[in-house]
């Protein structure tokens, strides 16, 4: 089996887009949140390559054709906003501040918790763009110092939580203005968790586009800050 990934140049695309489509069916047949695509698909690759015994290296090779469409994506998720505009315009103060508190909570979490933890700097600094996209986030990581490894597989956790925990959360604190709903998935869970607003409604997407890209520049402008903390 290593050979036949080692000799197929879409060996690695072709499991992970098998896997992403039983994570689908299984959501859909079922309608759980803890089946999340991205979850079991996730889950469906690793045991792939356990069983297999395929080393990662080898499996990226193939795999790693995916993640040229991350960034226009990404760059997509700005067509809901556009339609939106109006809303964003009259309510950007709110937007703003919104984004504003997220970005600071994430960092200011991970700062604390690494103290309580004990982590080195670079354990920190590896965790610190956990809120944002991997487009950014692996490049932000590999500036300070930290695994670039770990800092994709913390985004994709923190994504994936945010996808089926989101909701709950905003029903617990009774969160039901469409904006802050968008705010809080884009700003906490990236694109995974836009994925969720989108579902939820228009206004809810639009928003979490939009703090998708904010909440990624303003994490790499004020990183610098917390990095020098620990």
């Amino acid at each position: 089996m290593n050979s036949f990934f080692q000799e197929s140049l879409f060996a690695g695309v072709t499991i992970s887009l098998l896997a992403y489509l039983a994570g689908s069916f299984l959501k859909k047949k079922f309608k759980l949140g803890i089946l999340n695509p991205l979850l079991i698909s996730i889950v469906i690759t690793i045991l792939v390559l356990v069983v297999a015994d395929v080393d990662y290296d080898t499996y990226d090779a193939g795999a790693k054709y995916l993640s040229w469409f991350l960034t226009p994506a990404t760059v997509c998720l700005a067509i809901p906003l556009y339609e939106q505009w109006q809303l964003l315009k009259r309510h950007w103060r709110a937007v703003l501040l919104g984004i504003l508190a997220g970005v600071f909570t994430s960092m200011g979490t991970v700062f604390v918790l690494s103290l309580l933890l004990g982590l080195s700097h670079q354990e920190y600094v590896t965790l610190l763009p956990k809120s944002i996209t991997t487009a950014i986030g692996m490049g932000l990581s590999e500036e300070l110092g930290g695994y670039v490894t770990i800092t994709v597989a913390v985004i994709v956790v923190t994504g994936v939580l945010g996808n089926i925990m989101g909701e709950a959360i905003c029903k617990i604190f009774r969160i039901t203005d469409p904006i802050a709903k968008g705010l809080a998935f884009g700003a906490s869970s990236h694109a995974i968790g836009t994925a969720k607003a989108m579902e939820l409604g228009e206004v809810e997407g639009a928003m979490s586009s939009l703090a998708i890209a904010v909440t990624g520049l303003l994490t790499v402008v004020f990183s610098s800050v917390f990095a020098g903390l620990l």
